[in-house]
């Protein structure tokens, strides 16, 4: 892990709106090659914050989608949880509505690939979560100041693999080094990456037309596929 100073000079920095624009591109582009050099075993982030690649099923089109995110294990409990903080942009991010439609699914952790079953956490067990999260990321406090939505936080739980797993896959997990990797960003989600329906992707159909169903299902900078295809 980092030095604490650098820790400090990080999260302030990540706190700013200009590191919202600008870290999706970039961290994704560092980890994914780090992570492709050390056969799927570590991350750049990994050094600041822990990460998993999350392989989910798509709300819409029910295939995989791999998303690398910034965790928090809970190692008394065997679990992690995830915040779909966005960086405070608008939208939720497109892997959290894949987790409502579809809970179960799986975690590259650690070189280890791990059959989880999400739950989103409501009420006090929410609350009591969410101040975890802001000791172990203080920067989520501003992720929420700038947004109007209220942040999803899920709660991943060791599952037993059944016969089908996410997008048709065999009970076996993916082999570690065959994610597609990017860096476990602390927003949760990277470019292009919104939830269909939010005011974001909506201002992006009406401008595009119909050129936007085909944006961004494209594997961009960030090598996200939404949730919806």
């Amino acid at each position: 892990m980092a030095g604490s100073g650098t820790v400090k000079l990080i999260r302030r920095a990540s706190s700013t709106r200009a590191f919202a624009r600008i870290a999706p591109y970039v961290i994704p582009a560092l980890d994914r090659a780090v992570h492709r050099l050390s056969g799927g075993r570590t991350m750049l982030s990994t050094r600041l914050l822990p990460g998993v690649v999350l392989t989910s099923t798509g709300a819409r089109s029910g295939q995989p989608r791999r998303t690398p995110l910034a965790c928090l294990p809970e190692e008394g409990r065997g679990s992690w949880l995830l915040a779909g903080s966005n960086f405070g942009r608008p939208g939720h991010p497109a892997w959290s509505g894949n987790l409502r439609r579809n809970p179960e699914a799986w975690i590259s952790y650690r070189g280890r690939d791990i059959p989880v079953r999400a739950r989103q956490l409501e009420g006090d067990e929410r609350e009591r979560a969410w101040r975890e999260l802001l000791r172990f990321w203080p920067p989520y406090a501003a992720y929420q100041s700038r947004t109007e939505r209220r942040i999803r936080i899920f709660r991943l739980e060791r599952r037993v693999p059944g016969r089908q797993e996410p997008g048709g896959r065999a009970p076996v997990g993916p082999a570690p080094g065959g994610q597609e990797p990017g860096g476990p960003a602390p927003g949760g989600q990277e470019p292009g990456g919104q939830e269909p329906g939010s005011r974001a992707s909506r201002g992006q159909e009406r401008g595009r037309g119909k050129s936007a169903a085909h944006e961004p299902g494209h594997r961009g900078a960030g090598g996200r596929e939404p949730e919806g295809r």
